[in-house]
């Protein structure tokens, strides 16, 4: 890969993880204690042995955010493969359902669908792409009937040892960044710039999450802790499982 496009693949990705880092932050202001505890099981919480307000509520947060960053970083990884094609092999955004990313090499037409690991789907959601490739390539052929197209499931990380899936191929990790690049290294590249960008901003971060913390600690404790500091755990329960939520 030129000088020139790893240059500009670098400061996409600074652009791109500025706003990751602000979607990340925003997602934190809008947290409140009650939405965090909705749903939650606390009584596997009391078994597990959880004593205080902080165990609890780090519990909560943690697997909150997480599914949020995974969500918004998944986006990130996805724009990027599809940046990356674009100036390669003029690769675009597709506008057809459940396609991600379309482009043309060696004659053919490539229908990819973008998604972050090798182990994303169950059965209904694996059927749910093979049905839209089927689509794609109806719609794609009702313009050109003889278009050679390839449907192909790309997997940002992760390996794939049997690539050939029969109505599709599934490439993984490198293997995945080669197809739409031509470069073989750049999975590998695409590291430095990406831990670079997430650690300038992780003061940042990480002071407002202790915060948040902090916060909803005090919040918790005033009103699902008995006298005595303890946890009032029927009154949590009957918040979430009740049929009048109780605080």
């Amino acid at each position: 890969m030129d000088n020139f496009l790893v240059k500009e693949l670098h400061t996409y990705i600074e652009i791109s993880m500025a706003e990751y880092h602000q979607s990340k932050v925003d997602n934190i202001n809008k947290l409140v204690l009650i939405d965090i505890l909705r749903n939650k099981d606390f009584e596997f919480f009391q078994s597990i042995n959880l004593k205080t307000s902080e165990q609890i509520i780090n519990r909560c947060i943690e697997h909150r955010i997480y599914l949020c960053e995974k969500h918004l970083f998944e986006h990130l990884m996805m724009d990027l493969a599809i940046f990356t094609n674009r100036k390669v092999y003029g690769g675009w955004k597709s506008g057809i359902q459940g396609i991600d990313l379309e482009f043309d090499k060696d004659g053919c037409r490539y229908i990819v669908a973008i998604k972050s690991g090798p182990n994303w789907a169950n059965r209904s959601q694996l059927e749910k792409m093979k049905t839209d490739f089927i689509s794609a390539k109806r719609t794609l052929r009702t313009s050109n009937s003889k278009v050679n197209i390839i449907a192909v499931n790309g997997c940002c990380y992760g390996r794939e040892n049997n690539p050939d899936r029969g109505d599709y191929y599934k490439y993984c990790g490198q293997v995945f960044w080669t197809f739409i690049s031509g470069d073989e290294n750049l999975y590998t590249e695409l590291i430095e710039p990406l831990g670079f960008n997430a650690k300038l901003k992780n003061d940042e971060y990480l002071e407002l999450y202790s915060n948040l913390i902090n916060r909803f600690t005090t919040e918790f404790s005033t009103q699902f802790c008995s006298a005595n500091g303890s946890i009032n755990w029927e009154k949590l329960v009957k918040f979430n499982s009740g049929k009048e939520k109780e605080i």
